[in-house]
């Protein structure tokens, strides 16, 4: 007998899904209103917002929305029409491409239309099926499932771990020359969840020993780290050894699309193999445009980066000098590590909603192990030494109510299931 294909899905709403009629509308899909920025509405009333990845501000800097309303109403939101390859290419996008590859000092790159589907096409045009993928264990879902559609072998390394990195080196090594294959390793130059560095400089250490080349998605370290704010790469003093480097728009430069940066005849073989790129819609101007603005206040405002600095340098050490964990987060992204259960984390948020005001994304078991609660706070160079002192203070007024019980028992008081982690 064939089942209904769509029985599984009734039965089973997935780890996260089966909250839906709790969280839906409040903890997850939230409708945060009014001009981006840290200060916005939710459910009608103003909070302090943690939750967007607007680094350096760009989103509401008005020489970015005068160089994204003009180019709207010169080229309209259609221009240009078609794939790049057929009718969607102009000289602009190239602009913007030898713009970026000479930021992050290679020689040339390519735009991407989104960065998830970017990355998935970037894998699956770099390597065949009798080559070999080595990569991060914790890295992004937008890798994860880039090598899911390798036809070949992959191995994963434990999390910034070089030295399981070196083993599976070892094994993809002895499996390449079997097949007659090459190795990638992909990591990623800031894991947006813990905030750590990708350890690119000691990847590319090994290979004095092993014969691979290295992917590097920097969407968290494009425009945040290095002197001139080019990546991870560059802080780590490295990044002649990142073979191909990627980037999104979607963080420090506030807006839609991605890039690829790397040699000249590995970017000419990719745009010509791209699948995501080469059966989709050009890049459109209104984007691309306003791309270069972005790029171009990144180049000429250090101010930006130094004032980010200042707020996650504030931020950061005052958690610490509260006790709280903030694992070993080297980056801008600062995660807060605290014990308790699903139910628990639902009070807490809505506590730290309505009572302190403050927005801010929470991450629980299936993404993180059980039992821990993770805060998950993106300062910008838009947030306010105020805005930080405010929210020292209510993290430390929950924190007391989590270890105190106080939300133990209010989640026992309600519909919660306390037995569903």
């Amino acid at each position: 007998m064939v089942k209904d294909l769509f029985e599984r899905i009734h039965d089973n709403k997935g780890p996260l899904g089966k909250w839906a009629s709790q969280a839906e509308g409040y903890f997850v899909f939230p409708k945060l209103e009014g001009k981006l920025g840290p200060r916005m509405q939710f459910q009608g009333k103003e909070v302090l917002n943690w939750s967007i990845n607007d680094y350096l501000g760009l989103a509401t800097h008005p020489e970015v929305l005068k160089a994204d309303a003009d180019a709207a109403a010169e080229y309209g939101a259609a221009y240009p029409m078609g794939a790049r390859m057929m009718s969607g290419h102009t000289d602009w996008h190239e602009k913007l491409q030898d713009e970026l590859a000479a930021f992050v000092h290679k020689e040339a790159a390519y735009l991407l239309n989104f960065g998830y589907q970017g990355m998935v096409s970037t894998i699956d045009a770099l390597v065949t099926k009798n080559d070999v993928i080595v990569y991060d264990v914790d890295s992004h879902a937008c890798i994860i499932d880039g090598v899911r559609l390798h036809m070949g072998k992959r191995f994963t390394y434990k999390h910034n771990d070089v030295e399981s990195l070196e083993k599976n080196l070892q094994r993809a090594t002895k499996m390449a020359k079997e097949q007659n294959g090459g190795i990638l390793v992909i990591t990623e130059g800031v894991f947006g969840m813990r905030g750590q560095q990708g350890k690119i400089k000691e990847i590319i250490a090994l290979k004095e020993k092993y014969n691979f080349r290295l992917l590097v998605d920097d969407a968290h370290g494009f425009g945040t780290l290095g002197k001139t704010g080019a990546g991870a790469g560059e802080e780590q003093g490295c990044q002649d050894g990142i073979d191909v480097y990627f980037s999104t728009f979607a963080k420090s430069m506030a807006s839609i699309g991605a890039f690829i940066a790397a040699d000249k005849d590995i970017i000419d073989y990719l745009k010509y193999n791209l699948r995501s790129q080469m059966f989709a819609k050009s890049l459109p101007m209104i984007l691309v445009k306003g791309a270069l603005k972005r790029l171009q206040l990144l180049r000429e405002n250090p101010s930006l980066k130094d004032k980010l600095w200042e707020n996650v340098n504030r931020l950061q050490n005052g958690l610490k000098d509260r006790g709280f964990s903030i694992g070993d987060t080297n980056t801008c992204v600062t995660p807060v590590y605290l014990e308790g259960s699903i139910p628990e984390a639902m009070i807490m948020v809505n506590d730290l909603r309505e009572n302190y005001g403050i927005f801010l994304s929470i991450v629980v078991y299936p993404v993180i192990p059980k039992g821990i609660i993770l805060l998950r706070v993106i300062p910008t160079a838009s947030h306010t030494f105020e805005d930080i002192d405010q929210t020292l203070s209510a993290f430390e007024a929950i924190r007391s109510k989590l270890t105190d019980g106080t939300y133990k028992k209010i989640a026992a008081e309600t519909t919660v299931d306390m037995e569903a982690q």
